[in-house]
């Protein structure tokens, strides 16, 4: 090996150990956040007790971050580039950490509201803006496992979230759940400090007012119609009324974009098509079906089997497990079999797992229960990885800011889009019994719908050409090696 091959694999070496530091500081942060989404659910009766108010009004909480979230996301590309991505994106954690910092201090409901809209807004420029640091300090080469690490956090979280919730709000009180992120938050801006290089486009154009408005409001309300039908208040009407409205302005947005010379979202990138099916058709269908998954398996436990909180906390673990255990073999598996040959194969086998779901019951030997969730976990682990590192495989730095904030915003209409379908199908399914509270009959129609939906979604991907994504997996080297 000569002087400058020995030379040009040492920098290659750096490159990829810098790319892999740069996604672990992104990943400690993403955690935080998804970990915040997760937690807050499990303390809202102690929270509404210390606020003096019922239960239910503690709801606005939640919607309200949510709501926030939306209204920003679409801002979060054009500011990272226009005032530097790793400045917005300490920035982005200084504000979520600050926020809940005050969230744990509330001493009203009113109070908690207004900070809980603060961290939505905090909370809507950090996944966004942070994938764009990781797409700009990995090369092609590194992408699938700088991608795998930023993925972990949104596996693990969910799982974790509602276990330690319960835990922290039963032995401790409801303002630790807040509180817990301060050290944490710390800790990720000492990090991003240390270890994140400052990037900044040269010139970002004029923020595009209209378009801001145009697609805030109407990815706001999208999730606010999503989120209504989950909780089936108010009728139908209301909620049809809002889908309406938010498809309108949606497509008033997407034609403002379409139209104008320097949009605040570049549309280019659903022209790609790596990365237009793995956000905005096949994509975004199996993230429905996998989101649904964490919402049901919870309510079958209890509602169905008739567990407590705690022992269904335990089989949820195994699914976490699952899902942590793919994590060494995801990147050789890509290399081998390619990105259409994992999204088909492995999406079915997610697909018919979620379908088997339905067909537990108490009776059901736990080995094969947990066995059966440790699939699950698996199968979600590498899906997810797939999809997010093929929809930027072929994207170009001019796209990526838009390609991340794009792909953003459709995951989080995913995320409520599957809990709704699998509500919806709960709600219709107990209604024609006329009953209240879903059985265990119910839990199978839901499950079997969302499985389809993962099934037909899976089979999208064979449009994909053979090699597709080849560059960032390897997958054509490994054959010709």
């Amino acid at each position: 090996m000569t002087t400058a091959e020995t030379s040009e694999n040492g920098q290659e070496a750096a490159s990829g150990r810098q790319a892999k530091i740069v996604a672990l500081v992104v990943a400690v942060s993403f955690f935080m956040q998804i970990l915040d989404g997760t937690i807050v659910a499990t303390s809202l009766p102690q929270m509404a007790a210390s606020f003096n108010v019922q239960p239910v009004s503690m709801s606005i909480g939640i919607t309200v971050y949510m709501l926030t979230m939306a209204a920003f996301i679409p801002l979060s590309g054009w500011l990272g580039d226009r005032f530097g991505a790793r400045r917005v994106f300490l920035t982005s954690i200084g504000v979520f950490t600050i926020a809940s910092l005050f969230c744990g201090l509330s001493g009203s409901l009113t109070e908690f509201v207004l900070w809980r809209a603060l961290q939505g807004a905090g909370s809507a420029l950090m996944t966004p803006v942070g994938r764009i640091i990781v797409l700009k300090n990995a090369r092609k080469s590194e992408l699938v496992q700088a991608i795998a690490l930023i993925t972990w956090p949104a596996l693990t979280a969910p799982v974790i979230g509602p276990v330690l919730g319960g835990f922290i709000t039963t032995y401790a009180s409801w303002h630790w759940n807040f509180l817990i992120n301060i050290p944490i938050g710390i800790l990720g801006m000492g990090l991003v400090l240390r270890f994140v290089p400052e990037q900044r486009e040269s010139d970002p154009g004029r923020l595009d007012i209209l378009g801001f408005i145009l697609s805030a409001a109407g990815l706001t309300v999208l999730l606010a119609a999503l989120e209504l039908s989950v909780k089936w208040d108010g009728g139908l009407l209301p909620v049809m009324a809002m889908l309406a409205a938010g498809i309108v302005l949606s497509f008033l947005a997407t034609r403002h974009f379409l139209a104008v010379d320097n949009p605040l979202l570049d549309l280019s990138a659903f022209r790609v098509q790596t990365f237009s099916m793995s956000t905005l058709s096949a994509g975004t269908a199996c993230r429905t079906a996998i989101n649904a998954t964490p919402f049901l398996l919870p309510l079958l436990f209890q509602l169905g089997f008739g567990l407590s909180s705690i022992a269904a906390g335990t089989y949820l673990l195994v699914y976490f497990l699952g899902n942590l255990g793919m994590k060494t073999v995801t990147t050789p598996l890509l290399r081998f079999f390619g990105f259409r040959t994992v999204l088909v194969l492995n999406g079915l086998i997610a697909a018919f797992s979620i379908v088997a779901c339905g067909f537990l019951s108490s009776d059901t030997p736990q080995f094969f229960i947990h066995a059966l969730l440790f699939l699950a976990g698996l199968s979600r682990s590498m899906e997810f990885t797939a999809l997010n590192t093929l929809a930027f495989a072929d994207i170009g730095p001019a796209q990526r800011s838009s390609a991340s904030t794009l792909s953003s915003m459709l995951q989080q209409v995913s995320m409520l889009l599957g809990v709704a379908v699998a509500a919806a199908v709960l709600n219709i399914s107990s209604a024609m019994r006329g009953a209240d509270n879903p059985v265990l009959a119910d839990f199978r129609w839901a499950f079997v719908v969302v499985g389809a939906i993962g099934v037909a979604s899976s089979l999208r991907f064979l449009q994909l050409p053979a090699e597709a994504g080849a560059e960032v997996s390897g997958h054509g080297k490994f054959r010709r090696n």
